[in-house]
């Protein structure tokens, strides 16, 4: 077979050697054919979608927890035990407000002893002065509020509690005046009779005592 023969052409360069197109033509089939615009977005969109099946398999495979099985049991036992003070308390303060005193003092009495660890067992020892204060001992109660007046200073009902219970019961009105005076900078509620027997459901006889304070009677 001949070599194609190269037909000169003439330029302001000088002659250049232009191949015929026959000959590009079979150059052409040998090159691999360019992607289309198209198969460019279709094979990068599978890329993509393998990356982010491979990225959810491997979260799928792996998920990292803080807590340990030893730490998770702990803190599902303390929920419960939380859960189960909460509904004591609820129980004590909603008998209470019924006017069923022994029953709301049981009630209290079970959170002070069984979970004397959790902070609400403070607010557990409140409920039970007031509630002695009515069927128990009363020295056991007042003894009950100067604790607690401690632990939860300017928490205003035990100091307005205290302060009708010193009053009325332990002629001490300096000391009653001065826990009076806690309660009711931090609530003025506490001057109002009608407020501690309806809103707060204070027993009778606590209310008397607090009447008698009021009016120095």
């Amino acid at each position: 077979m001949q070599p194609p023969v190269m037909t000169p052409t003439s330029s302001a360069a000088g002659v250049s050697l232009v191949a015929p197109a026959s000959t590009a033509s079979s150059w052409s089939c040998l090159l691999p054919p360019s992607p289309t615009r198209r198969q460019l977005l279709v094979s990068s969109g599978g890329l993509l979608q393998l990356l982010a099946a491979g990225r959810a398999g491997s979260e799928e495979s792996y998920q990292y927890d803080p807590l340990t099985a030893a730490e998770r049991a702990a803190s599902e036992s303390v929920s419960r035990r939380v859960g189960e003070a909460v509904r004591l308390l609820d129980l004590g303060r909603e008998l209470q407000a019924r006017g069923e005193f022994p029953a709301a003092l049981a009630s209290f009495t079970a959170v002070v002893s069984e979970y004397k660890d959790l902070a609400l067992s403070e607010y557990a020892r409140v409920g039970r002065a007031l509630v002695l204060y009515e069927v128990g001992d009363r020295d056991e109660s007042i003894a009950e509020m100067e604790d607690v007046s401690v632990a939860l200073r300017g928490y205003p009902e035990i100091h307005a509690a205290l302060a009708a219970a010193l009053y009325a019961d332990k002629h001490a009105p300096l000391l009653a005046e001065n826990q009076f005076a806690i309660a009711t900078l931090l609530d003025p509620h506490y001057t109002d009779l009608a407020y501690v027997r309806d809103t707060k459901h204070w027993p009778p006889s606590l209310v008397d005592s607090l009447q008698h304070f009021i009016t120095l009677s």
